[in-house]
């Protein structure tokens, strides 16, 4: 009978405790550096359509002789499934529904979450040429935190190098 248990082959409890530790502490370096990476696409998508109603404005400005609000250069997000809200100022009249004198493009996700409010948190593009310019903003909490990521743009393309508030590094 000791023959018999002596030929038999396997893995004992202490080398699945070892590789189950190991799997332990790669994925502990590993799940916090794909959040990070997530989180940043979640910014370019920001960035990215700020720099679309960048060019938007700049070629409304060039037939109208002034800055519009988001209804008027015709700017709309493609699809419900954006996580940011942008937000602009509306400069004849009320765009997208809002009664404070601001253009706002609500998130899309979820439909039923708040509109984030960039006013407290001092998002702001440097280097605006003053009242005839445009600033655009976009804010949204892309990690389900406190703290909000806001991006914005102007009329000299400022801001679109560094989040104010960076939800990512914060």
């Amino acid at each position: 009978m000791l023959k018999q248990i002596k030929g038999q082959k396997g893995f004992t409890l202490i080398e699945l405790m070892i590789v189950v530790a190991i799997i332990g502490i790669l994925a502990a370096i590993a799940i916090p550096n794909f959040l990070r990476y997530q989180a940043k696409s979640r910014q370019s998508e920001a960035k990215t359509n700020l720099g679309a109603i960048f060019v938007a404005e700049t070629a409304y400005i060039s037939e109208q002789s002034r800055y519009g609000s988001f209804s008027e250069i015709g700017y709309a997000l493609a699809g419900t499934t954006n996580r940011y809200t942008y937000r602009s100022p509306a400069v004849t009249g009320v765009g997208h529904g809002d009664t404070d004198g601001q253009s706002r493009i609500p998130r899309g996700t979820p439909l039923t979450a708040p509109v984030e409010d960039d006013t407290t948190q001092g998002v702001a593009a440097a280097g605006s040429t003053g009242p005839v310019g445009f600033t655009a903003s976009a804010v949204a909490s892309i990690d389900n935190d406190a703290t909000i990521d806001g991006w914005s743009v102007n009329d000299v393309k400022g801001g679109l190098t560094q989040a104010i508030p960076d939800d990512v590094t914060s």
